[in-house]
């Protein structure tokens, strides 16, 4: 029996397996099977943030390279796409007749069906997508204390859901489920094709480019995958589009499209230390003047799409006023603070700013430094990179290059193998390293992440702006890495007196 099968027709069986729930979305899928009542139990062979909270709401954990055996009274094991189907849980499923399906397929079976609103994209869909459901909160509030239904509680009512590939800074987590009737926001992952099942009544689609190359094989296989996903959106519904997305992707959606630059338009008013003050602007309303809590300019079109999708479906299906809608919408955007791993400050030490960004695609990596320059103007900067799957490392070398130079300094940690049964090995830490210094960009290969961190505090001057990119593990030296900072601080003021 492989990943096609089926459960039995209807709903969920009761108890559920996920194999790889330590990841974002199995971890969030928990959270929303727990609460519509189903009896979840999970392994990982490593701990992991989006592990935390999950006992409380019952489920059931193993985390370690031992487990115990599958419980006999599962009824449907569940695997992520980082898990290999001969995984042990997998192959003892199968040897009874339980069904055992991909994470996508079990999404697509979470997602509320004419409610659902989906972020996809190369990149930006973790941020857009907590933007979008910030923006439905606003909207929500602004009705139901318009309509009188909750007064002045109305902000605290759990109307939205969400699944997002990243916790938000502020509330700390990345789950919630919808109340009956409810919109949820959901990103959207392209690998393996996994976007494509679950149909939207409203999508965006943040911009394509080459990655997962692994799996695709090359950018027309992923551009023919995003155009399946734009004609996957209701023909009632809405596809909203970031400006460089192919025309190709567009043309095959049957829902209006809004496109960022054409029915959509960003207008900057001023900046702040890589802030931005903006109005966005689409088809008969405006926003008023917003001040964004996230830095970077590629957040201002961030923030625009998700504006655009939930104006745009509010005023369609709750028959809002648009410009009232756009204010409400923006009032809760301005409130967003960014998701965790998304230039995520870890702390400010002596003078040294440390930020935690999960960029491991050249583009991403290269906004987030020119977002570093503005936020950290005049100051040295240092880059602790830990790449990110060995195929795409090889496969994007001179890009990586490309975006990393220029700066101060770089270590480059060993690559993260994340999915390594499928990864074919290619060039690594050194060879990025010795391609950087070629450029003029000193850099170093620092081995495993412990020496990788010691040879990066070992060039780290005074006044600098670290940054720690990856989306592997690199997460973990965040105790260690502040530890020492804290430490080398504490002696400099010392020495001082």
């Amino acid at each position: 029996m492989n990943d096609t099968s089926s459960s039995t027709a209807g709903s969920l069986p009761e108890r559920i397996h996920i194999v790889g729930v330590g990841g974002a979305g199995a971890s969030g899928s928990a959270r929303l099977l727990a609460r519509r009542g189903h009896r979840v139990s999970g392994y990982d062979r490593a701990h992991s943030g989006f592990l935390v909270g999950l006992a409380e709401q019952g489920i059931e954990l193993q985390v370690g390279e031992e487990r115990r055996p599958l419980d006999p009274d599962v009824g449907l094991v569940v695997r992520s796409a980082a898990v290999p189907e001969d995984d042990p849980d997998c192959a003892a499923a199968r040897e009874r007749g339980v069904p055992v399906w991909k994470y996508a397929r079990l999404l697509g079976r979470l997602c509320p069906t004419g409610r659902t609103l989906a972020v996809a994209g190369t990149h930006g869909k973790t941020s857009v997508s907590w933007l979008l459901a910030y923006a439905l909160r606003g909207l929500e509030h602004g009705w139901t204390t318009r309509a009188g239904a909750l007064g002045a509680g109305a902000d605290k009512a759990p109307n939205r859901g969400f699944l997002i590939g990243g916790s938000c800074q502020t509330l700390g987590v990345n789950a919630v489920a919808a109340a009956e009737g409810g919109w949820f926001a959901l990103e959207a992952c392209e690998y393996d094709r996994s976007f494509l099942q679950f149909g939207t009544t409203g999508a965006v689609i943040t911009n394509v480019e080459a990655d997962h190359l692994d799996y695709y094989g090359d950018l027309d296989a992923i551009e023919r995958a995003f155009a399946r996903f734009a004609a996957r959106v209701d023909p009632r519904g809405l596809l909203v589009v970031g400006h460089d997305v192919p025309e190709r992707v567009s043309a095959a959606a049957r829902a209006r499209v809004w496109r960022l630059g054409r029915e959509l338009q960003v207008d900057y008013l001023a900046e702040r230390r890589g802030s931005f003050r903006i109005k966005v602007r689409g088809p008969g309303w405006a926003t008023p003047p917003l001040d964004l809590g996230v830095v970077g300019e590629f957040q201002a079109e961030n923030a625009a799409l998700a504006l655009g999708l939930a104006i745009g479906r509010a005023a369609t299906e709750w028959g809002l006023d648009p410009t009232r809608a756009a204010a409400d919408a923006a009032r809760e955007v301005a409130r967003f603070r960014g998701a965790q791993r998304r230039f995520e400050s870890w702390g400010s030490f002596d003078g040294r700013e440390v930020i935690h960004d999960y960029a491991h695609h050249p583009t991403e990596i290269g906004v987030t430094l020119e977002a570093g320059r503005r936020a950290f103007p005049d100051r040295p900067l240092h880059v602790l990179f830990q790449p990110h799957q060995h195929s795409r490392t090889a496969r994007l070398l001179g890009d990586f290059v490309e975006s990393l130079r220029g700066v101060d300094h770089v270590v480059v940690s060993d690559v993260y193998g994340a999915r390594v049964h499928i990864d074919h090995v290619g060039a690594g830490a050194d060879e990025l390293a010795r391609r950087l210094r070629k450029c003029g960009t000193p850099a170093r290969a620092g081995g495993d992440l412990t020496s990788s961190l010691q040879a990066c505090l070992e060039r780290l001057p005074s006044r600098a702006a670290l940054f720690v990119l990856g989306a592997g593990d690199i997460d973990t030296l965040r105790d260690d890495l502040t530890r020492e900072l804290a430490l080398s601080g504490a002696a400099t003021s010392r020495a001082r007196v």
